[in-house]
């Protein structure tokens, strides 16, 4: 049997980390439990990592490039500033072969733990800026497209990002309680609608 190479591995142990948040939460994830959930020696896991918090940097990492990834195969075919906002509001909030609900729920259990812990904290709010820089490119790029005003472009994509989390809280806790595939549909007529209502640029 062929040994499991160095990112296989890594893999693992990230995935180990975000069951074991989900289980007893990111201060009680420790290299132990960390390593027994994943099946390994703790001295694997420093040999892949130089503490939990690198662990957790990579699994908001493996997260984040997984909802890109979601992001640029949508966006490959996008011809307007409308349409590239579009394939971002499809990536995060539409169903797909792609979609994964571990990945949301994982998400959402970082979002809780940044809540309680600094650690946690700062690493999850540098994933939560580079997506508020994303979403604030795109959106300006929809209100000068439409010839409307940007200045409160920064302020629509708190707006969305927030939309989005929500919808990943509920998915992830009260699926049964919300009309199914509402969310990507309501998010870009909002959207619009805001961009109707917004001042043409002087």
């Amino acid at each position: 049997m062929p040994r499991p190479t160095t990112e296989t591995r890594r893999e693992q142990i990230v995935d180990a980390l975000l069951k074991q948040i989900a289980h007893a939460g990111y201060a009680g994830a420790t290299i132990q439990s960390i390593a027994a959930t994943a099946g390994i020696n703790p001295g694997l896991i420093h040999y892949h990592f130089k503490d939990k918090r690198g662990i957790l940097v990579a699994a908001v990492a493996t997260l984040t490039a997984y909802a890109q990834a979601r992001y640029e195969r949508r966006a490959e075919a996008a011809k307007t500033p409308g349409a590239r906002l579009r394939a971002y509001i499809d990536a995060r909030l539409a169903y797909g072969d792609d979609a994964r609900t571990d990945a949301v729920a994982a998400w959402v259990m970082i979002g809780a733990e940044a809540v309680r812990d600094a650690d946690v904290r700062a690493v999850y709010g540098q994933a939560v800026d580079a997506e508020l820089r994303q979403v604030r490119a795109l959106l300006r790029a929809r209100l000068a497209h439409a010839g409307k005003r940007t200045r409160g472009a920064a302020r629509l994509a708190a707006a969305l990002l927030a939309y989005v989390e929500g919808v990943f809280s509920l998915a992830s806790a009260a699926r049964d309680l919300v009309p199914k595939g509402f969310a990507a549909d309501m998010a870009q007529e909002l959207i619009e609608r805001y961009v109707a209502a917004e001042p043409d640029a002087r």
